[in-house]
């Protein structure tokens, strides 16, 4: 016979008979999943100076205004000399 050699499948609990799919949208995420993720992980030595995501991208943005500002300076300001490098 048949279908006798077949195991069956267990049924799933949480899973229905049946799923209405006749008002899901087509794609509704397919942008988002294309976009990829941005997320970082902080290691924990780190991490422990900030509480939250607020903290650690107030921190960047200020890191970033700095690098900003350091890039229009002549080379000759960023360069370290020896009197400011033992300070």
């Amino acid at each position: 016979m048949k279908g006798n050699n077949m195991k069956r499948m267990q049924k799933d609990k949480d899973m229905l008979e049946e799923y209405d799919f006749s008002k899901g949208v087509q794609g509704k995420y397919a942008k988002r999943y294309a976009e990829g993720t941005n997320v970082i992980v902080i290691e924990p030595d780190v991490a422990k100076y900030f509480p939250d995501h607020d903290a650690v991208n107030q921190a960047l943005r200020s890191l970033a205004e700095i690098i900003k500002r350091q890039k229009g300076l002549p080379n000759k300001a960023l360069k370290r000399t020896p009197k400011t490098a033992a300070a």
